[in-house]
C-alpha cells in the first residue's frame, strides 16, 4: 500500500520564491498550503525599521504562528504544503538577529528555551524542500513584489541569512531534504521551470511512499 505524505515544507531566504511556489504546488497536487503569517505579523513594519527594538517580539510571533501551522497539519488529515518552517525561525532568524547584537543573550535565551519546548512535539516534515538563491536572484524577487517595509532591507542582513541556511542546510538530519537551485529558474513565467520543479518532488515522493 502506498501513502501518501501528510508534510511537505519550502524553506529558503527572504525572496527565494517559498510563497508562489507553495501556492503554485498546491494546485497542481491538490495539496493545501499553509502560508507564511507575514501580512499579519503585527511587528513586522516596526522590525524593519528598528530591528533591535522589536526583534524578540517579529520571532515570537513568528515562532507562535509556525507552531500552530504545525497543530493543524497534525490534525486535518490532508497532505499540506508549508510556507517555511519552525526550524529556520530559531537556527535562521533568531540566531541571525542575536549573532547581529539585535537580539540581547537574554530575550535569544528565553527564545531558545520556549523553540526547544516545543521541539517535543514537532515532527520533521516528510520532505524539506529549500530553495537556493544568491543575493542578486533575492534582491530582484523582492523588488518585484514591492512590499514598502522590505525596501530597507540591507543586503548584508540577506547575506548574513544566507550564510545561516548554507551552514543550517549543511547540518539537516531531521528527514528527507530536495535542494533545488532558483538562480536560473523562473517558475511562474516558464512552464519547464515548473515542471523541472515538479519532476524532481515526484522523484523524490516516489522514493518516499511509492507514488
Amino acid at each position: 500500500m502506498a501513502y501518501k505524505p501528510q508534510h511537505i515544507a519550502i524553506c529558503g531566504n527572504i525572496g527565494s520564491g517559498k510563497t508562489t511556489l507553495a501556492e503554485k504546488l498546491g494546485k497542481h497536487y491538490n495539496w493545501q498550503v499553509l502560508l507564511e503569517s507575514v501580512d499579519d505579523n503585527p511587528y513586522l513594519r516596526d522590525f524593519y525599521g528598528d530591528m533591535t527594538r522589536w526583534a524578540f517580539h517579529v520571532q515570537i510571533y513568528f515562532l507562535n504562528s509556525r507552531f500552530k501551522q504545525i497543530n493543524a497539519i497534525r490534525t486535518n488529515g490532508r497532505t499540506t504544503i508549508q510556507d517555511r518552517t519552525i526550524y529556520e525561525d530559531a537556527h535562521i532568524f533568531a540566531a541571525n538577529l542575536h549573532k547581529s547584537q539585535h537580539m540581547t543573550d537574554r530575550d535569544y535565551q528565553s527564545y531558545l528555551d520556549i523553540f526547544n519546548s516545543m521541539m517535543e512535539f514537532v515532527k520533521a516534515p516528510d520532505l524539506l524542500i529549500y530553495l537556493k538563491a544568491d543575493i542578486p536572484k533575492l534582491v530582484r524577487q523582492i523588488g518585484k513584489r514591492g512590499r514598502d517595509y522590505e525596501s530597507g532591507i540591507r543586503l548584508d542582513y540577506l547575506r548574513n541569512l544566507n550564510d545561516h541556511y548554507e551552514t543550517w542546510i549543511s547540518n539537516y538530519t531531521q528527514g528527507k531534504l530536495l535542494i533545488i537551485d532558483v538562480n536560473e529558474l523562473d517558475f511562474v513565467e516558464r512552464i519547464e521551470d515548473f515542471s523541472f520543479v515538479v519532476n524532481k518532488i515526484d522523484l523524490e515522493l516516489n522514493n518516499l511512499f511509492g507514488l
